[in-house]
């Protein structure tokens, strides 16, 4: 196989670099939309964008608020379409006023004069961005079609984006929901309505959950896990994942998770194991050399009242 038919999602998958831990996501977020044409590879940069513009992003990323642009062809190309999370604000602004805008977001002046309605249902942002890398285009488009197409078919309640990077190119196809931060990874056809159905149910899809983008990689890890031991019993509801023990035994780190359903709760301790993977982080990796060393968590068993039950 030549480089030019290889994908690092392809080689990811393969290599079973797991899914669970790798959510990073900053809780700050502006979306802009830009028409995907005229985006670069910075994920808040596009060509045909002024100075002062491009200068006002740069600054409120460098003050904490992730920036990423965001396109759906619906969208006017002069009429952009912000929305500020996790305050689940909505606003259309004109392309000849959008650096007022961006000023009075900075100061934290009144915004009312752009604001409209909120969005009724989730934000879901599928990453497309093949300028930054293209198993975002090959396997991020065909999954933002396909979330798109269902969610018009059956009329859910979500809107659709196509964004620039969100991290984790080799885990196309790469989506977020707004305003859960949850993150998916490796979404395929066959994911597409469970995930829409069970984002509905405000519970996330486990077969293509990256975990709660709050939590540190290790408590994403206990989380998943935590998540799909209840599931396998019948059990859905919401887990709260405490920081890992100080001690450590045998390369292993417990942690304590809490548990409810409905007026149903527990608590389990979930081992967690660091691991060593050999893999590329992005398709542009792939021509470079070897593969770097990077260190992943999985979780080898879950414990419920004292019981051990093996997790695999």
């Amino acid at each position: 196989m030549s480089a030019t038919q290889r994908f690092c999602a392809q080689e990811s998958l393969a290599l079973g670099d797991p899914l669970a831990g790798s959510a990073a996501h900053a809780e700050c977020n502006l979306l802009l939309s830009w028409p995907r044409a005229k985006w670069r590879r910075s994920l808040r940069q596009a060509s045909d964008m002024s100075e002062e513009v491009s200068t006002r992003l740069e600054a409120i990323a460098e003050e904490g608020r992730r920036v990423n642009l965001i396109h759906r062809r619906s969208q006017p190309e002069e009429c952009h379409r912000l929305y500020l999370m996790p305050e689940n604000r909505r606003y259309e602004v004109s392309r000849n006023e959008l650096s007022t805008f961006l000023v009075a977001l900075q100061r934290g002046a009144p915004l009312a004069q752009w604001e409209i309605d909120p969005p009724a249902g989730s934000l879901l942002l599928c990453c497309t961005h093949g300028k930054k890398d293209k198993c975002c285009a090959k396997f991020g488009y065909a999954a933002y079609k396909a979330l798109a197409t269902a969610v018009d078919l059956y009329e859910l309640p979500f809107e659709v984006w196509e964004s620039t990077h969100l991290g984790g190119c080799r885990l196309a196809a790469s989506a977020v929901v707004f305003p859960t931060l949850r993150k998916y990874g490796r979404i395929n056809d066959e994911d597409v309505l469970s995930l829409l159905e069970s984002e509905m149910a405000n519970r996330p899809y486990l077969p293509c959950y990256r975990g709660d983008s709050r939590l540190s990689p290790i408590q994403q890890c206990a989380q998943v896990a935590a998540l799909e031991w209840l599931a396998a019993r019948g059990i859905h509801g919401e887990v709260s994942v405490a920081q890992p023990s100080n001690e450590q035994e045998s390369s292993r780190w417990w942690l304590a998770v809490h548990w409810q359903s409905g007026s149903d709760t527990g608590r389990l301790a979930v081992y967690c194991e660091p691991r060593m993977i050999q893999r590329y982080d992005t398709c542009a990796d792939l021509a470079a050399g070897p593969p770097a060393a990077s260190q992943v968590w999985v979780a080898t068993q879950v414990m419920d009242t004292g019981k051990a039950s093996l997790y695999s």
